[in-house]
C-alpha cells in the first residue's frame, strides 16, 4: 500500500496538510517532505509529523522545477502515490508541474477532503466560486493541493526526523539575489478583523479613515480584485475572491463590495459579515448578516467617532 507525502515551504501550512493527509489516510503512513530546513522541524515534529529531509544544497528552493524534481524522486523513494501541496500561488505551480513530472492527475484548491472507499474526494469552488464541485483523480498517482485554512493544525504529539538523499540535475536557472517583503506586509487570510474596500469607495482619501479605524479595532485591510488591479490602491496580496486569498476573519467589514461570487468565494465563510453599501439591490446585502444601505463616505467619520 503506497503511502501519502505532504510538502510545504511554510511550517503551518504543512501542518495543515498533515491533517488534511490524516483524512484520507486509511491506514496509509503519513510522510513530511523538508527541503533545505526552511523552517526548525521541532514545528512540525512536536505535532506527530514524521519528517523526511534533503539537505542538499544543489537544491534552489527558488527553482520551481527543481524542487518539483525532489518531491518526485522522494515520492518514489518514500513509496508515496498521493502528494499534498498547500494551494497558495507558490503551491499551484508546483502541484502543476509535479502533476506533468509524475503523469499524475491533479486537483488545487481543495477545500475539504473525504473517503468513498478508496476514492479520494476533494471538494473545490466552480464556475467562479457560484458553486462548490467534488472531483476524483482517476490516475493512480495523485496531486492535490489544498487550499490554506482548510484544515486545523493537529495537536501536540511525538513524531521523528530522518534523512534521505535524491539525486537531481540542475535545470539551468540561477539565483542571483532575493528582495524580502516590507515589515509592514500582514497575511490577510491570517487576519481575525477585515476590513475590505470595494469600487464603491471612489475617492482614494477616504482610505485615511479606513485605516484609523482598523487600527483602532486591531483588524486589517483588504480589497476586491478591481481595487488592486485597476485602482492600483494596494497590491495583489491584499485581493479575497478566487483571483486571491479565502479570509475566514471573525469579523469582516465590507465597504461598497458588490458581492460578486468571485469575491464571495473568499469571505464567504467569515464568522460575521458586515455590509456597507448604498445600493440596497447589491447581492452582497442579501449575503451578509448585517446589511446598512448607505454611502460608505458618509459612514465612515460616524464610525470614526463611535469607536472614539
Amino acid at each position: 500500500m503506497a503511502d501519502i507525502l505532504v510538502y510545504s515551504q511554510k511550517a503551518d501550512l504543512a501542518l495543515e496538510l498533515q491533517t488534511a493527509a490524516i483524512t484520507i489516510a486509511n491506514g496509509k503512513a503519513v510522510k513530511t517532505l523538508m527541503i533545505n530546513q526552511p523552517y526548525e522541524p521541532t514545528e512540525l515534529t512536536s505535532k506527530g509529523a514524521n519528517i523526511y529531509q534533503i539537505a542538499q544544497e544543489n537544491i534552489n528552493l527558488y527553482d520551481v522545477g527543481m524542487v518539483a524534481e525532489a518531491i518526485r524522486l522522494a515520492a518514489i523513494q518514500l513509496d508515496c502515490d498521493t502528494i499534498l501541496l498547500s494551494s497558495d500561488r507558490r503551491g499551484r505551480e508546483l502541484a502543476g508541474r509535479l502533476a506533468q513530472k509524475m503523469n499524475a492527475g491533479c486537483i488545487t484548491d481543495i477545500s475539504s477532503l473525504k473517503l468513498n472507499g478508496d476514492i479520494i474526494i476533494g471538494s473545490r469552488n466552480a464556475l467562479g466560486g457560484a458553486v462548490v464541485a467534488e472531483q476524483t483523480i482517476k490516475t493512480d498517482i495523485k496531486v492535490l493541493a489544498i487550499a490554506p485554512k482548510s484544515f486545523p493544525q493537529p495537536e501536540a504529539a511525538i513524531g521523528g526526523i530522518q534523512e534521505i538523499n535524491i539525486s537531481t540535475v540542475p535545470t539551468g536557472v540561477r539565483f542571483i539575489n532575493s528582495q524580502p517583503k516590507p515589515e509592514d506586509t500582514v497575511d490577510i487570510s491570517e487576519a481575525e478583523v477585515l476590513l475590505v474596500i470595494g469600487m464603491g469607495i471612489e475617492d482614494q482619501s477616504d482610505l485615511i479613515s479606513v485605516k484609523e479605524i482598523a487600527e483602532t479595532i486591531n483588524g486589517e485591510i483588504a480589497c476586491s480584485k478591481p481595487v488592486a488591479t485597476d485602482k492600483k490602491w494596494f497590491g495583489e496580496d491584499k485581493i479575497i475572491g478566487i483571483s486571491g486569498k479565502t479570509c475566514r476573519p471573525k469579523l469582516g467589514i465590507l465597504l461598497g463590495i458588490s458581492g460578486q461570487v468571485q469575491f464571495w468565494a473568499g469571505i464567504r465563510d467569515a464568522q460575521t459579515i458586515v455590509a456597507i453599501n448604498n445600493d440596497e439591490n447589491a447581492m452582497i446585502m442579501n449575503m451578509a448578516d448585517y446589511a446598512l444601505v448607505a454611502d460608505v463616505k458618509d459612514v465612515l467619520p460616524q464610525l470614526k467617532k463611535l469607536l472614539g
